[in-house]
């Protein structure tokens, strides 16, 4: 009988959700990817071995991770690593001193504060651009520029870049555009079919979808690309281990089916909330009144669970995350629980008061990452939550 276990394996995303980059396993037929808890790989003879060296440069168990968000992304390689930001940072070794990166403004902290406090030091330089409008983009370019980092929607303003836009901009100066999927997920976006040549993610977040393991994800098409990475992965070493691989490979056999919970939950949420404060205090993509509403239906394939709410004052941001019971006040985002924070000082507590100000980002917002729970208690939730404020 044929299996289904190629590399090369057509089929929904569902489906490639489930088998994509894996085999049952050709010593016992365990149709899970075993747990490969090795460090080194006994050699026949000089320069003769079955594909694997040392564990720093490959294991079966992260490969079968990364031949699988490779297949649902759209790319041919993909690279795990221990966490989001040590992805992000491999990325930012393919380039050198001297070299210019066009960012959006509204970045998740980490990523600003990666930039501007140690890769500045390098001799990278940055310029940070509001993207929902082209031009401004077009416009930052110089010579120099060897990238566009775009986030999209964005954490946590939910503003969106137009990615086929922005990859016309960035090739027509050379440069690379390298987007952050995080929020949407393969399942909602799929920026490299719409022109970007480096998709990253942190797999903590909705790949993996459990809360329980730290790693981050890098995916390309192109083969010459994929050799650089192949080599700052091995020779950097920012790896996860193996279980944190395999965990993540449980998560993602789920994703398509868990991300249609996560969008449902999101727009049920986002539509009471807009009904209950006003459209102008909540930003989601789902709504009709969102300023990018129609570039999320022509790009996406769904809204996600992710939203901001804007309260008005920290004090009442303070009085709803104390009052929150389904939802927890916690650091992270996409998985299968509720979880709520304050941006200003939690995700964007490193960014400068006068930076996130700018961007438009207050002390009154509360970030949202709606789980797969019932949407009744959610709501209930954020009723009792907001009572008196």
């Amino acid at each position: 009988m044929t299996r289904i276990f190629d590399e090369d394996l057509t089929g929904g995303l569902a489906t490639r959700a489930i088998h994509a980059g894996q085999r049952p396993d050709p010593v016992t037929g365990a149709i899970m990817t075993p747990l490969y808890l090795t460090s080194t790989y006994v050699q026949e003879s000089i320069g003769v071995n079955k594909g694997y060296e040392y564990a720093r440069g490959k294991n079966p168990t992260r490969q079968a991770l990364e031949r699988n968000v490779a297949t649902l992304e759209g790319g041919r390689h993909g690279f795990a690593f221990g966490s989001g930001m040590a992805a992000l940072d491999a990325i930012m070794k393919l380039f050198r001193a001297g070299d210019h990166i066009v960012v959006g403004e509204n970045v998740y902290g980490g990523t600003f504060r990666l930039f501007d406090r140690i890769l500045s030091h390098f001799g990278l330089s940055f310029s940070y651009v509001e993207m929902g409008d082209p031009q401004r983009v077009e416009d930052a370019m110089t010579p120099a520029t060897r990238a566009v980092l775009v986030e999209t929607p964005t954490n946590p303003l939910m503003r969106l870049t137009d990615l086929e836009a922005m990859a016309a901009i960035a090739h027509r100066h050379e440069a690379l555009l390298v987007v952050d999927n995080t929020f949407a997920t393969p399942v909602l976006q799929q920026p490299l079919a719409l022109g970007a040549d480096v998709v990253w993610h942190s797999t903590t977040k909705y790949l993996n979808g459990h809360s329980d393991m730290i790693g981050g994800m890098v995916v390309v098409l192109e083969d010459a690309l994929a050799d650089r990475l192949q080599f700052i992965l091995n020779a950097a070493g920012a790896i996860p281990g193996p279980f944190d691989a395999w965990l993540c490979l449980r998560g993602t056999k789920t994703l398509p089916l868990r991300m249609r919970q996560h969008d449902a939950n999101g727009r049920a949420v986002a539509a009471w909330l807009a009904a209950r404060l006003g459209e102008e205090r909540v930003f989601y993509p789902g709504l009709a009144s969102h300023p990018q509403h129609a570039l999320a239906c022509r790009q996406m394939k769904g809204f996600g669970g992710m939203l901001t709410i804007d309260l008005g004052t920290q004090d009442a941001a303070r009085q709803f995350l104390e009052r929150v019971r389904v939802f927890s006040l916690a650091e992270s985002l996409g998985g299968v629980e509720s979880l709520t924070n304050h941006p200003f000082t939690m995700t964007h507590g490193s960014v400068p008061a006068e930076v996130k100000l700018a961007m438009g980002l207050t002390q009154g917002m509360v970030r949202l990452s709606c789980g797969i729970e019932d949407v009744e208690d959610l709501l209930a939730d954020v009723d009792q939550a907001l009572a008196g404020l």
